[in-house]
């Protein structure tokens, strides 16, 4: 239903789904931003580009991001941003075009690098 928060994922369960290897994480933010320390593991793709990233053909996505594309059924796809803003605004344009296991870690690097570092 259009306007409903997407689900949200805490520190916690993402610490426990990267360690399990079960999530794919979204770093939204700029290639500057994301250059400058990001969560281990997480694919840079600015809020910008994120609708036409998730439209490409697999092998177009594979040749820019040098990742695989994520499939519209995998479960577990983290967006974050820093603070919320834009991790909020790229799980709901995922979600829009059918990846239903988009996820917003509503804490974003902020958190991650107050409880983690």
């Amino acid at each position: 239903m259009p306007g409903a928060e997407p689900p949200t994922v805490s520190l916690p369960e993402l610490r426990s789904l990267l360690a399990s290897g079960r999530a794919r994480l979204f770093d939204v933010r700029s290639r500057e931003e994301a250059a400058a320390g990001t969560i281990p593991g997480a694919l840079n793709i600015p809020v910008s580009e994120l609708e036409s990233a998730l439209q490409m053909e697999p092998a177009a996505f594979q040749a820019l991001y040098s990742s695989e594309k994520p499939k519209l059924e995998d479960e577990h796809l983290v967006f974050f941003c820093k603070m919320g803003k834009r991790g909020l605004q790229a799980t709901q344009l995922a979600r829009d075009l059918g990846y239903t296991g988009a996820r917003h870690y509503a804490g974003g690097y902020r958190e991650w690098l107050e409880k983690e570092a």
